[in-house]
């Protein structure tokens, strides 16, 4: 066997006439974890669908351990070694790990399938990758999000792959299990299997990478090592220009006024005792370990699941927020973290979308709000993309816009967002921050939930850590991650 595993060369791809690739190369080692990176649209997933079988490349080569390959299905692709765990996993819910890891290739005795030997390969597999917390007996749909990718990863080992290709494969991983999945691509690259990582998290990149292959615009930026460059080069190269500070500086201008949001001893079945106050113009952060009660807060106050105990007041008046509809009524409003699920409806247009709160609701519809839709959509840039394109066809990053002006439409004293750079390229998310500032200067009380750490401290003027549904501690932002984990897992101020 050559070193060299993998050899993609001048690879082009058009859709209806539109290039999306030209000319990409990329190379891959065995046992190398090799980061794909680049902003939405700049074709990291259709070059991952080409080496998985899904789309069939228009021009250019690929080898695979020094044979030529071209892969006009999925199953091709999975016979020669490739497999793809993308994020929405291909596995049957009411299957047991065992069964779908090795569907359509059960092992058999005396022509019936042997479940018996079917368990003890699961079972060797997992052990192979240190995984001793998943019985093989287990039913699919009853796993958590981390251990049904385990699932996806032993079905592609039992399979023969020599090159895993991994899309966002952290995205809706909590933080424990995301360390779950450090230490699996770690036993992959010892035991010699190839990763292929797309990720928008430069953290993870970093952490895990021996390389990077950077796509911009359907076309190869640069292949380097890990070690070879800096997180701040790499963004230059993603976005097309070096961006000076990963966080916006506060806008001149923007001051903490009176208390916009105040909750005093708010308790339901998910938290409890929760004391907490926004002012205007304040940007205040929610951190903890997933299930600590983050969300949790923002439903209740946003009247999803209501606080059933405790005061809640807005602008100094009191509220009794019992449902969403009385919550957009008092001025409050929520991104929530699965936009496509909850925040859009993907095949109206971006008009329709910024109007939905408008139209839905008839304490905030006035012709006045209804008139400055298309104002809003030009002060977040999206007046460019055509108010009457569908929003299935925005990036992420656009979409999350829309979510955005859809509750500023409504004028909301109170934003609360949870996650709201989740699943967006880097370039996507400084412009998202610049709005987030924006929002606090024109006098928001804005309330900021995300997973990743670096966000809440780089953005927040206040950090409230939670643990286990209550609050544990608050500190300054511009904290250290230290500071905050001491709070969030219980240990207390360090």
């Amino acid at each position: 066997m050559t070193e060299t595993l993998l050899a993609m060369r001048g690879i082009g791809k058009s859709f209806l006439g539109v290039p999306v690739l030209s000319s990409v190369d990329l190379t891959m080692n065995q046992g190398e974890v090799h980061a794909l990176v680049g902003e939405n649209g700049a074709g990291k997933s259709t070059l991952m669908k080409i080496l998985a079988g899904v789309h069939t490349a228009d021009a250019g080569t690929i080898e695979l351990d020094g044979r030529a390959v071209s892969f006009t299905h999925p199953l091709q692709a999975q016979h020669a070694g490739v497999a793809s765990v993308f994020q929405e996993f291909n596995l049957l819910p009411e299957l047991t790990v065992a069964e779908n890891v090795h569907l359509g290739r059960e092992p058999k005795r005396r022509g019936l399938i042997d479940r018996r030997a079917m368990v003890d390969a699961t079972a060797a597999i997992l052990a192979d990758l240190g995984v001793d917390d998943l019985p093989p007996t287990a039913r699919v749909g009853s796993l958590s999000v981390a251990h049904q990718q385990i699932a996806e990863i032993a079905k592609a080992l039992s399979q023969g792959a020599d090159l895993i290709c991994m899309d966002e494969p952290t995205a809706a991983l909590a933080d424990a299990e995301v360390e779950l999945l450090y230490r699996l691509v770690g036993r992959l690259r010892e035991r010699g299997t190839a990763v292929l990582y797309v990720s928008h998290r430069l953290k993870e990149i970093f952490d895990l990478c021996d390389r990077i292959t950077v796509l911009k615009d359907g076309r190869l930026v640069d292949s380097v090592a890990t070690a070879d460059i800096t997180p701040d080069d790499l963004v230059a190269k993603m976005v097309g220009r070096r961006i000076e500070s990963q966080f916006p500086e506060r806008l001149p201008g923007t001051v903490h006024g009176d208390v916009r949001l105040k909750v005093a001893g708010g308790g339901n079945d998910y938290v409890d005792g929760i004391d907490l106050e926004v002012r205007a113009g304040e940007i205040v952060g929610l951190a903890g370990l997933q299930g600590s009660g983050r969300t949790e807060i923002a439903e209740a106050v946003f009247g999803i699941a209501p606080f059933t105990r405790g005061t809640v007041e807005v602008d100094g008046a009191p509220v009794r927020i019992t449902r969403p509809r009385k919550a957009i009524g008092a001025g409050i409003a929520l991104v929530t973290e699965d936009r496509k699920a909850e925040g859009l409806a993907l095949w109206q247009s971006v008009r329709a979308n910024a109007r939905m709160v408008l139209d839905a609701n008839a304490r905030v519809h006035s012709r006045r709000r209804l008139a400055r839709v298309s104002d809003l959509l030009a002060s977040l840039d999206l007046v460019a993309r055509g108010e009457d394109q569908e929003v299935r066809f925005l990036s992420g990053g656009n979409q999350q816009k829309v979510v955005v002006a859809k509750w500023l439409a409504a004028e909301p004293g109170v934003i609360v967002l949870d996650e709201p750079t989740r699943g967006i390229d880097v370039g996507a998310k400084h412009k998202l921050y610049s709005v987030i500032r924006e929002l606090a200067a024109e006098g928001l009380a804005v309330l900021l939930i995300a997973s990743e750490l670096i966000e809440v401290i780089g953005l927040a003027d206040r950090i409230v850590v939670l643990h286990d549904g209550r609050i544990a501690g608050e500190l300054p932002g511009g904290a250290t991650e230290q500071q905050v984990m001491a709070y969030a897992t219980g240990r207390g101020p360090e």
